[in-house]
């Protein structure tokens, strides 16, 4: 059985909906997509070459499926050899879809638990390896081309902490997942390690969690794989080349998506019950790297503070996914309805049909690419903040340590940057937000570590700049975001705004074979970001927080308060 998808709409909206369906039809979206035929997105044939080999996610339940014997029993041997824990060593797309999984649907009793590193905040790299025995971790070793910096930092810290437990034998609690031809599998092999899978490479990252990437480690943790990926298979039939796309789910959520584009609702907001957050955060990380680019771009709003009908502009688009049976939602849905915000709605039959999802929207997205006539399956921008990383590591590794700057404001414990001309650190700020217009968003970027009081207090600051500014306020964690919306903020409409946060770390982990240790590699991935937002021209504030993180967040808290109290249009 197919999940229910249903929308709601103002007249205009169903008008504009139907003329996008009518033109997917003429123009055969459905059966081009699934004939490989890159003309549906790009006229260079350069391009429409790269785009070609970036469909096989089409294909991945029927490809995966063979599989699941297979993965069932690799994970019964992790479990009778005694191991306890699984982490995940990965970044973006290689981790974000087994870490949605693993908190969507319960693992069966008796499995490993599982973790995910996505971060080079120290403090986050020590979390790991205080919360699990060594000898009884197996970490995955994800990354799609086998070169990602922090995914071979990972492995090379905790490959020398293993074998300084279990000796010689470290490499029996290592695998890899890896596209064919990777340097991973070159290492996998002269180093030993247990297992290496190598996935099908003709897809990107993000649409890969029904692949190895998402799948061995569901597996690992005990998830009903097979039931995952039959979901997924049923979603790709229901999608299928042949079905019109008024009856074609992802085509019909792809519709619905790029007509309200079209009217300047870009701001994608999903509406979950905890059980599904989850997805949301993949989804975000899909929508915002496939669509954030040549200045266009859809902008997913996730984890947002609950407000009122009359805090949100005319620029969203509502999406809210539950359980059936569910309704908690339901009285604000209806308001925001009345108010003639459109709203999709997709009810799930039971939290392992979540395959179908992933599915329906990777579709949709592939296919809002065509509407908005750019490539989805690239990521043009991203390579910017990593060019900019090496050459702040490459001045450390002549000079001992990463470019100094002057700061343009220092109220103790803050430091602001990218303030020129600003007395106080509400006036830093107060620059800031006085940018803010109708349609414009505000990206808060938190190189922290990951602590329940600290995101507490950023989603109260999230709030805060919403109601009075009345624009979105999306929160990200470096580095995670570097490799999911930071494609959109450097590519995407030139609509943000962008509060970077950073601390001083109290935690030296050093990365084997490196002359940097995670501090300075997180620094200088932050420096990077920051110099390249600054190039592009928008308001962006770097804010160092000192040592004490709670005192820092505290004092940007009240200094926030009070520049929103003075911005324009508060009441």
């Amino acid at each position: 059985m197919i999940n229910k998808q249903s929308w709601v709409g103002t007249d205009e909206q169903i008008a504009q909906v139907q003329a996008v369906v009518q033109r997917m039809s003429a123009e055969r979206y459905a059966s081009r997509i699934w004939d490989r035929d890159a003309s549906l997105w790009s006229s260079e044939r350069g391009e429409q070459k790269e785009i070609e080999n970036r469909l096989g996610w089409l294909w991945l339940p029927q490809r995966c499926l063979p599989r699941v014997g297979e993965l069932a029993q690799f994970a019964q041997e992790i479990r009778q050899e005694g191991f306890e824990h699984v982490v995940v060593l990965g970044m973006g797309g290689s981790s974000l879809g087994a870490w949605a999984l693993t908190r969507i649907i319960d693992g069966k009793d008796g499995y490993p638990s599982l973790e995910i590193l996505d971060s080079t905040v120290p403090a986050e790299v020590q979390r790991i390896t205080d919360a699990v025995e060594l000898e009884r971790t197996l970490f995955i070793v994800a990354s799609k081309s086998g070169t990602t910096t922090e995914v071979l930092s990972f492995f090379e810290y905790f490959y020398e902490h293993v074998g300084q437990v279990v000796g010689d034998q470290a490499g029996q609690n290592f695998v890899v997942i890896t596209d064919p031809d990777s340097p991973l599998i070159e290492i996998a092999n002269q180093r030993g390690l247990r297992a290496t899978f190598e996935n099908w490479p003709d897809m990107g990252g993000r649409y890969s969690v029904l692949s190895y990437f998402g799948m061995v480690p569901a597996a690992l943790a005990g998830l009903p794989i097979g039931q995952i990926l039959e979901g997924g298979q049923a979603m790709a039939a229901a999608c299928g080349p042949s079905v019109p796309p008024e009856q074609n789910p992802g085509l019909r959520l792809g519709a619905v998506l790029g007509a309200c584009y079209e009217l300047g609702r870009d701001k994608i907001t999903f509406l979950a019950p905890a059980e599904l957050e989850s997805f949301a955060d993949w989804a975000e990380q899909l929508l915002a790297e496939s669509t954030g680019k040549q200045g266009k771009g859809l902008i997913p709003v996730v984890r947002e503070p609950l407000g009122e009908p009359e805090v949100y502009g005319d620029d969203r688009l509502f999406v809210h996914m539950h359980l059936v049976g569910d309704e908690r939602f339901s009285p604000l849905i209806r308001e925001l309805a009345a108010t003639g915000h459109p709203v999709v709605d997709i009810e799930l039959a039971e939290v392992n049909s979540i395959g179908q999802e992933m599915y329906r929207w990777e579709m949709a997205t592939a296919l809002v690419g065509v509407l908005l006539g750019i490539n989805p399956f690239d990521e043009p921008n991203v390579r910017e903040s990593k060019d900019k990383t090496r050459e702040m590591l490459n001045e450390y590794a002549q000079a001992g340590r990463l470019p100094q700057f002057r700061p343009d404001v220092v109220e103790e414990p803050l430091r602001f940057y990218g303030a020129p001309g600003a007395d106080s650190a509400t006036d830093a700020l107060r620059q800031l937000f006085g940018r803010a217009e109708a349609g414009d968003y505000v990206a808060i970027m938190a190189y922290l570590p990951r602590k329940p009081d600290t995101d507490r207090l950023l989603d109260r600051i999230r709030g805060e700049i919403r109601d009075t500014l009345k624009v979105p306020a999306t929160l990200g964690h470096g580095p995670r975001f570097l490799h999911s919306t930071g494609q959109l903020h450097k590519g995407g409409p030139s609509t943000g705004l962008f509060l970077q946060l950073v601390a001083e770390d109290d935690t030296a982990v050093p990365i084997p074979g490196k002359e940097y240790d995670f501090a300075t590699l997180k620094e200088a991935q932050a420096l990077g970001d920051f110099a390249v937002l600054q190039q592009r021209g928008g308001g962006v504030l770097r804010i160092e927080l000192g040592q004490d993180i709670e005192q820092g967040m505290a004092a940007l808290a009240k200094a926030i308060t009070e520049a929103l109290h003075d911005a324009p249009g508060n009441s």
